[in-house]
């Protein structure tokens, strides 16, 4: 599916009653099977951007197009599971109509198999977002929406579940939206990467990245990585000087 968003305002009111910018001219489209990473500054307003996107918030200025009727799976910054459904029901709460099969293999490749009958509360944050990872996946979903997935876990955690995500999207051919804050992440997972600015949040630069995910090599993302962090600097030099 290809995605557009052009989001003109999108404020809110705080305890003083005084309204806040938090996006404006906010603008991107995302082709079919796109990853899109967005990294920006904290609290510039990434995780709302990602609620209007999945029609979870239409208080906003501007528009969302997409297939009418399309899937939208969804990972949100905390797991948010279910404690008294086991790993299974979780799952099958939100894809009624899953495959037995397709299941078992979303397991498999999540690690998750052994886990199937536990808890939310005998997991550890890597299996619970593994579940809410496979909960997303298990809708088959036509646009997956991740809030800082890898947030929180350790740098070996991280990087198994980053593989996971993407022999996940690689073997659906989702579009994607991946918010983050660890531009390894941005590099090894985007396709297509958006710099964004403070509040109110705007979208500074789009950098595509044309090599396929599984073919980058450690100095590619080295140079994307740097290519970030200049873009970044710059950004922030011209907001001093000015």
């Amino acid at each position: 599916m290809r995605l557009e968003v052009a989001i003109a305002r999108k404020a809110f009111t705080n305890a003083a009653g005084e309204r806040q910018d938090v996006l404006a001219d906010f603008n991107f489209a995302l082709g079919a099977g796109e990853v899109g990473v967005f990294v920006g500054p904290s609290g510039c307003g990434k995780s709302t951007m990602l609620k209007i996107v999945a029609g979870l918030d239409y208080d906003y200025q501007g528009h969302v197009a997409g297939p009418a009727g399309a899937r939208i799976g969804m990972v949100f910054q905390e797991p948010r599971l279910l404690p008294w459904r086991s790993v299974d029901d979780n799952i099958r709460l939100a894809a009624p109509k899953v495959d037995d099969e397709k299941l078992s293999e979303l397991f498999a490749v999540l690690e998750l198999t052994a886990h199937r009958n536990h808890f939310p509360a005998e997991l550890s944050l890597g299996l619970a977002r593994r579940v809410a990872l496979a909960r997303a996946f298990a809708i088959q979903p036509d646009l997956l929406i991740l809030d800082e997935p890898l947030a929180s876990l350790d740098a070996s955690l991280a990087a198994r579940l980053r593989d996971q995500i993407t022999t996940l999207v690689d073997g659906r051919s989702v579009t994607t939206l991946l918010v983050t804050h660890d531009v390894d992440d941005a590099a090894r997972l985007g396709n297509r990467l958006f710099l964004l600015s403070p509040r109110p949040s705007r979208v500074l630069a789009e950098l595509p990245i044309r090599t396929p995910r599984s073919a980058r090599g450690e100095a590619e993302i080295a140079a994307i990585k740097a290519d970030i962090a200049r873009r970044i600097n710059g950004d922030r030099t011209d907001r001093d000087a000015s």
